[in-house]
């Protein structure tokens, strides 16, 4: 029994050592990502995440309000580029990154209050699965 014991300590210790630690990378990388939404704006509290693999896409929903300037940041744990839709409920595209460089923010005003669906998807040329993180922000009203 206590061979045994000691031996379960042993292999959990070398399989520590040896299994290299992704986890502070990823986190670092979403603190990266959340650093493109400091001051002036703040963050709605409700980052949006998904897992994608080959042609899948995440589809968020969300309500942009009236008079309020935003700002969406996109990014992945492992630095690829999300490309991001914006569409409103009747699927009219309101804005795609696809036409900027595939930038990852994008700072916007809506006239008028907006349920909007936002759609995320990998770059197909640069990866075939990873973590979509989205981001929502809005401008402190005191500093417009």
């Amino acid at each position: 029994m206590k061979k045994g014991l000691l031996l379960f300590f042993v292999l959990t210790f070398v399989i520590s050592i040896l299994v290299p630690n992704n986890a502070n990378s990823q986190d670092e990388k979403i603190e990266t990502c959340e650093k493109l939404l400091q001051a002036p704006f703040i963050s709605n509290g409700q980052p949006f995440r998904a897992f994608l693999t080959g042609d899948e896409v995440a589809e968020f929903h969300t309500t942009f309000l009236n008079g309020s300037l935003y700002r969406l940041v996109a990014c992945s744990a492992k630095n690829e580029p999300i490309i991001f839709s914006i569409y409103d409920t009747n699927r009219n595209l309101l804005f795609t990154n696809e036409e900027h460089n595939n930038t990852n923010t994008w700072d916007f005003k809506i006239d008028g209050s907006v349920e909007c669906i936002i759609e995320a998807k990998l770059d197909k040329k640069l990866a075939t699965s990873g973590m979509a993180l989205l981001y929502i922000g809005f401008k402190n009203q005191l500093e417009n």
